[in-house]
């Protein structure tokens, strides 16, 4: 209690002042904890001096409700740099939203272990084979219409499970997605399909994020759409990922709600959706005092580039939903750059389609996922 009080002190938390008369004052609680590590064992006893909140009254003390949101990017974000912070007397953090943190003198590690463990026990893989790649670069997977059914309750908490562990594992996440399509109706295929991701992550347990100490803080997304690659709907997938410095922060895979009428297109799309993503990002910095001018988004289509730039271009896409152009007022703001990247460059290409085996080795240690040894 007494450090709880110190830290107070320390970070200037508050100031004495006279009790106000005309207005109702909240009083605190001390509330006891045990904090745990991600073995569940008790590493340390926490005391915390809270405000009464629940003594409020709607329209008397407040008219609003703000709950803050933690978004993963941020905490990400966070971590990145957070090799330049204190340590409060909360100690080392090791364990915070279900992701495992170890904190090492170059650098930060992020994992999911322990989940990953338990994941094997609950699905009966511990016996299984392991494989290289969350998905076979030659299945096609579609409805499978005649297939026998699976039980829908646990194919959705296998993709639930899935779903979670893409916090540590980006990896996965397109492999996921596909499987996350034929929850209403799963088949043998599909789950043997998901099941096979749990098969690679098997091989990988101890496999995590790496953010290192070095490397700078310039903000890169890249940027890249798999055309009409969903054999269902013919509708396109679309990927995005964001570095800072060395480091990836943010990322994600998505079908498009609407079936693109080109590459092009789907390209100048997924652009759109990088932009406004690495734009949050740099308002993000500014909260640690860095701020980034021009930040670069790669693109492997120069058909895509030519529109934010062209304004004869321009004109010929006003089929376009119009909110996928504001990247086009960003790039004459210079807020951002598109540039070229070769296909074979693309860090975004894990994330809307299967890779062979030396392809998905190459990406997933461009992106910074590796072992602790």
């Amino acid at each position: 209690m007494q450090e709880e009080l110190n830290q107070f002190e320390r970070n200037k938390v508050w100031e004495l002042v006279q009790r106000p008369t005309h207005q109702n004052v909240i009083g605190t609680k001390w509330v006891f904890r045990n904090k745990m590590n991600e073995e569940g064992s008790v590493v340390r006893n926490k005391a915390r001096l809270v405000a009464k909140g629940y003594c409020q009254k709607e329209g008397i003390d407040f008219d609003e409700t703000f709950a803050p949101v933690a978004r993963l990017e941020a905490i990400r974000i966070f971590l990145a740099y957070a090799g330049k912070f204190e340590m409060s007397m909360m100690g080392e953090l090791t364990f915070f939203l279900g992701l495992q943190v170890k904190q090492l003198k170059d650098g930060t590690f992020i994992s999911q272990t322990k989940y990953t463990r338990d994941l094997m026990k609950k699905f009966g893989m511990e016996e299984k084979s392991s494989v290289k790649i969350p998905m076979n670069t030659s299945v096609k997977m579609d409805m499978d219409a005649d297939g026998k059914a699976v039980d829908q309750t646990r194919y959705r908490a296998l993709i639930g499970s899935l779903l979670y562990l893409t916090a540590s594992t980006p990896d996965i996440t397109f492999a996921v997605g596909v499987c996350a399509r034929f929850q209403s109706a799963p088949k043998e295929s599909h789950m043997t399909a998901a099941k096979r991701i749990l098969r690679h992550l098997k091989g990988c347990q101890e496999v995590g994020l790496w953010y290192p100490k070095e490397g700078g803080f310039k903000v890169v997304g890249y940027s890249v759409s798999d055309y009409a690659g969903c054999r269902v709907d013919r509708k396109s997938t679309s990927g995005t990922c964001q570095m800072l410095g060395n480091r990836l922060v943010s990322w994600f895979k998505e079908e498009k709600n609407s079936i693109a009428t080109s590459t092009t297109e789907a390209e100048y799309i997924v652009a759109g959706s990088c932009c406004a993503q690495v734009l949050w990002m740099r308002q993000q910095l500014r909260d640690y005092d860095i701020e980034e001018k021009e930040i670069l988004i790669m693109c492997d289509n120069t058909s895509a580039i030519a529109i934010t730039q062209n304004p004869v271009l321009h004109s010929r896409t006003k089929h376009i939903d119009v909110r996928y152009h504001s990247i086009r007022d960003h790039v004459k703001k210079k807020n951002i750059t598109l540039e070229y990247i070769s296909t074979d460059k693309q860090l975004a290409d894990i994330f809307t389609k299967p890779l062979c085996e030396s392809r998905f080795e190459e990406l997933k240690n461009e992106l910074g996922l590796i072992e602790l040894s």
